[in-house]
């Protein structure tokens, strides 16, 4: 069964002509996406304490990501990059989150799913980023061991709506909001950010 899914739209090679034009500012915000992920897996874990059979996973993936963020800030502090306060609304998430029903049982599903959208998302441009640092062979290795991970994740969420909903609803969902995020993402102001 498959537990991931082709993202509609493809990332624009503009996109990484913007990452490689103001790499720090690319790297602050990756740093904040990665603590803003661990803090979103375990607000399912505080939302959705019922959910047993999804909970040690969830828990585990929010260390990942956690883990991913100290990575990151590893990078940032041994290039005199610091972290900034605020980073800028994520506009790819606030169009996302647009998207969520507003029922618990439906908006369950559409976490779910959206988590897993946004790790593919994730995992493409991780790819693409290191496909472009040759010359850098450390950042570039950060960047495909982060391109895998993210991969993964991808699946584990699709996984755990499959523990709670019928695979065909599953799909169907997962296909209404891939669509629909491929219409956001060719919307969006091309940034050194991973949205």
């Amino acid at each position: 069964m498959k537990l991931s899914l082709e993202l509609t739209v493809v990332t624009r090679p503009e996109w990484v002509d913007a990452v490689m034009a103001d790499l720090p500012s690319f790297l602050q915000d990756h740093a904040d996406c990665e603590r803003k992920a661990s803090a979103l897996v375990m607000s399912l874990v505080a939302k959705y304490p019922d959910r047993l059979e999804i909970i040690p996973e969830l828990i585990a993936t929010g260390v990942e990501e956690l883990e991913h963020f100290q990575q990151v800030y590893e990078v940032m502090r041994q290039r005199g990059i610091p972290l900034v306060k605020e980073i800028p609304k994520d506009p790819y998430i606030t169009a996302l989150m647009k998207l969520l029903h507003t029922d618990p049982l439906r908006r369950f599903l559409d976490r779910l799913l959206l988590a897993s959208i946004i790790e593919c998302r994730g995992a493409e441009r991780f790819r693409l980023v290191s496909e472009v640092l040759g010359d850098d062979r450390d950042l570039q290795k950060f960047y495909h061991d982060l391109w895998v991970s993210e991969s993964r994740h991808g699946h584990i969420f699709v996984g755990m709506a499959l523990e709670y909903f019928e695979k065909e609803h599953v799909y169907g969902r997962l296909g209404e909001l891939n669509e629909a995020e491929g219409c956001i993402v060719d919307g969006l102001e091309l940034r050194p950010a991973i949205h």
